[in-house]
């Protein structure tokens, strides 16, 4: 027979267990009568929030399951269209001939910045936006230039298809050709990794993105951080959308739902991103 002491741990035990339950679910309950498969693809930004998203949402509903792939926004853009995916990110608004095109709608969930950066032993700090549009435009071409060693500058740069490229180009270049030898990179995550391997790189990627492998360079006297993009005083900021082709079908309505719930902005903060609710 229980004894008194081990009957009230046990009452204890369930009611903790009771009260818990909702907690644990919360915003993920939406996936409780869900089965099937959710395709994702396209702006490389996107990942860590949406394999995160994905991982509790299969952990809570093992009869869900989701895919998610890089590639860029291009792709995004191209996959979604074309009904390979059910849900194409892209990490900057759609153009008025995709829409028309694709019949896609846009589910904006973040505001990120693209910051530029080098490698974390580089002794140059910062640059001015004009410093910067002459690096990647070749006119500068050694770091000795702007206070750094008597090193020649290695530019990486991203596809044209990639948002992350024509935000950093439209913004911060504004829209002046990059120079022709420049190293072409396909993902934000293949940059941070050219540009930590290599001491005289100068590349860009998403703030959420950089760690201690890389340094972003402070604009104009303005470090490039997802506050100061917040605030404006760091320019070079996008928007990150998922996009649909047409309204979204039930399982991709409740994921998109997900990430714009309270749960879904605490994963994207976590990301390094502002959620927009």
């Amino acid at each position: 027979m229980m004894s008194p002491k081990g009957f009230s741990l046990s009452v204890i035990a369930m009611a903790l267990l009771v009260c818990a339950a909702p907690v644990l679910a919360g915003d993920l309950d939406r996936f409780t009568n869900l089965e099937g498969t959710l395709d994702i693809a396209g702006g490389t930004a996107h990942i860590p929030v949406m394999n995160e998203a994905a991982k509790r949402i299969m952990t809570f509903n093992p009869k869900v399951r989701i895919t998610v792939a890089g590639g860029g926004s291009g792709i995004g853009v191209q996959k979604v269209g074309e009904g390979l995916v059910d849900i194409g990110n892209t990490g900057r608004a759609l153009s008025e001939e995709e829409v028309a095109k694709f019949g896609l709608q846009s589910f904006d969930f973040a505001i990120d910045g693209v910051a530029p950066i080098v490698h974390p032993e580089n002794p140059v700090t910062g640059l001015t936006a004009q410093q910067i549009r002459d690096v990647f435009a070749g006119r500068i071409t050694r770091w000795s230039e702007v206070g750094g060693p008597d090193e020649a500058i290695h530019v990486y740069g991203r596809e044209e298809a990639s948002g992350t490229h024509e935000v950093f180009w439209g913004k911060m270049l504004k829209k002046e050709p990059i120079v022709a030898s420049a190293n072409i990179i396909q993902s934000n995550g293949a940059m941070k990794v050219a540009v930590s391997q290599d001491a005289n790189a100068i590349g860009y990627m998403s703030i959420g993105h950089i760690d201690d492998t890389v340094k972003p360079l402070a604009v104009d006297g303005v470090t490039p951080s997802q506050e100061t993009a917040v605030e404006g005083s760091y320019p070079v900021v996008r928007h990150l959308f998922m996009n649909t082709k047409g309204d979204p079908k039930p399982l991709a309505r409740a994921f998109i739902d997900y990430i714009l719930s309270e749960e879904g902005a605490g994963i994207t903060s976590a990301a390094g991103y502002i959620p927009v609710r």
